[in-house]
C-alpha cells in the first residue's frame, strides 16, 4: 500500500474542501476543474440569452430586414423565421405536429381554420395600445369577429397584371375577367397568358365572372366555372404562381392572373432593367379576392410576451409602411399612410376606393365535404 507522500508532490498541490473526504487536488487538475465551471457559466448564460427569442412563421419576403432588426434592437432578443408559401403548406405542417411557433401570419380563410382547431391563443389586447391604427374597415371579419385571435398585418388583391405596350396594342380590355376566359380575346394572346395555380383563387376568379361570389359553394356554380376555365385552358401558357414575376418582366407573358404585390415587384423589375414597358395592375369590374394576412398567436409558442411586443411593434405606422414600402401591398393601418411612397399611395391595386372594396371579398374557409368536392373538380381541370 502507497502512503499518502508517495502519491503527492507538495510543489503542485492546492487543497479542495470536501464533505466526505479529506484530499489535495493537483493543481493541473483543479485548473482543469475551474475551466468546466466557467464552460458551465458561459452555457448557462447563453441559454438565458437564448431564451429571449421570438419565433415567427411568416411568408417569404413578407417583412423588411430592417424592420426586424430595429424589433431585435428595441426588445433586445433575436427573431427566427421559418417561412411557407401556401396557406395549405403552413397549415399542413402544423397539422403534422410542428410546435414552436410564436407568431403565425396567416390569411383569413386559414385563421378561420386555425380557430376551428383550438390552435390560437387569445390576444390580451391591453398589451397593444397601438390597435387604435388599425382601419375598421379591416376589424371584425367573419373569420374573427372582434378580433379575439387576429391583428390585421398587410393585405393583397388577386387581379389582372398586364404589359402595357402589348395590352395597348392590341387593344383588349384590361378590367375584366373576360380578357383571362373569354376565347375571342385569348387568341390574341395564346401562349403569353398565366393563371395562379391555386384552386381556391382561380375558382374564385370564374365565378365572379360568371356573376357569383367568390364564396358561393353551390355544386352546380362550381362545374360552371370549371367549364369556363377549362375552355379557356388551351390559350394559357401555364398555371404558375411563382416565376410569372419573372416571366411578365422580360416580356414573355404579356397577361397574369396574379397578386397585387407581385405585380408590383414586375413592374419595379421591368423599370429597373429599362424594359421599355410598364406592368399595370386592372382590378376587374366584376370584383376580386382581397386576401388579408393577420397576426395570431399559436398555442405551443412559449414567448406570448414577445409575440405582444412584436404586434404592437408593427401596429406603429412607422414600421408598418416598410413592408407596403418594399412589396407593395396594401396596407390596413391609417398612421402607415404618411410614411408610404407616393405612387405606392396612389395605387387603386394597393389602395382601392371605397366603390372597388364593394366588390372586393375575402375567401372563406371550406369544410371537409367542400375540399373533397373541390379537390375533385380541380383533378378535372388539370387533366383535361
Amino acid at each position: 500500500m502507497f502512503s499518502r507522500k508517495d502519491n503527492i508532490h507538495e510543489k503542485h498541490e492546492i487543497s479542495v474542501a470536501d464533505p466526505y473526504m479529506n484530499y489535495r487536488l493537483p493543481f493541473r487538475a483543479f485548473r482543469v476543474f475551474r475551466g468546466l465551471m466557467f464552460f458551465a457559466f458561459l452555457v448557462q448564460l447563453n441559454c438565458a440569452h437564448a431564451e429571449d427569442v421570438l419565433h415567427l412563421y411568416n411568408w417569404n419576403n413578407y417583412i423588411s430586414d430592417t424592420t426586424i432588426a430595429r424589433f431585435e434592437k428595441q426588445c433586445a432578443c433575436r427573431v427566427v423565421q421559418d417561412y411557407y408559401s401556401d396557406n395549405e403548406e403552413m397549415l399542413a405542417k402544423l397539422a403534422a405536429g410542428a410546435t414552436g411557433y410564436d407568431l403565425i401570419v396567416p390569411t383569413g380563410n386559414a385563421v378561420e381554420a386555425l380557430i376551428r382547431q383550438r390552435a390560437l391563443r387569445p390576444l390580451d389586447k391591453s398589451l397593444l395600445p397601438n390597435l387604435n391604427n388599425i382601419d375598421q374597415a379591416y376589424l371584425n371579419t367573419v373569420f374573427d369577429p372582434g378580433n379575439r385571435y387576429s391583428v390585421p398585418y398587410a393585405y393583397t388583391l388577386t387581379l389582372i397584371g398586364y404589359n402595357s405596350e402589348k395590352m395597348r396594342e392590341l387593344q383588349l380590355p384590361v378590367d375584366s375577367w373576360a380578357v383571362i376566359f373569354e376565347p375571342r380575346y385569348l387568341e390574341k394572346l395564346k401562349g403569353h397568358v398565366t393563371v395562379l395555380d391555386s384552386q381556391r383563387e382561380l375558382l374564385a376568379a370564374a365565378l365572379k365572372y360568371l356573376g357569383y361570389f367568390a364564396n358561393d359553394t353551390d355544386e352546380t356554380h362550381w362545374k360552371k366555372a370549371r367549364d369556363l376555365i377549362i375552355r379557356a385552358k388551351p390559350y394559357w401558357a401555364a398555371f404558375n404562381a411563382s416565376s410569372y414575376i419573372k416571366e411578365l418582366t422580360v416580356g414573355n407573358i404579356w397577361l397574369v392572373h396574379g397578386y397585387s404585390n407581385d405585380i408590383f415587384q414586375a413592374d419595379l423589375d421591368a423599370q429597373n432593367a429599362q424594359r421599355g414597358f410598364r406592368i399595370l395592375a386592372g382590378i376587374p369590374k366584376e370584383g376580386a379576392v382581397l386576401a388579408l394576412d393577420s397576426m395570431v398567436l399559436h398555442k405551443s409558442g412559449p414567448r406570448p410576451d414577445l409575440a405582444h411586443r412584436f404586434i404592437d411593434f408593427m401596429l406603429d405606422g412607422h414600421n408598418s409602411s416598410e413592408l407596403t414600402n418594399l412589396i407593395g401591398s396594401g396596407n390596413p393601418n391609417l398612421a402607415a399612410r404618411r410614411y408610404i411612397q407616393p405612387e405606392i399611395a396612389q395605387s387603386p391595386a394597393v389602395f382601392p376606393d371605397k366603390t372597388q372594396q364593394e366588390n372586393l371579398e375575402m375567401l372563406r374557409d371550406l369544410d371537409r365535404h367542400q375540399r373533397r368536392v373541390l379537390s375533385r373538380i380541380w383533378t378535372e381541370i388539370k387533366l383535361r
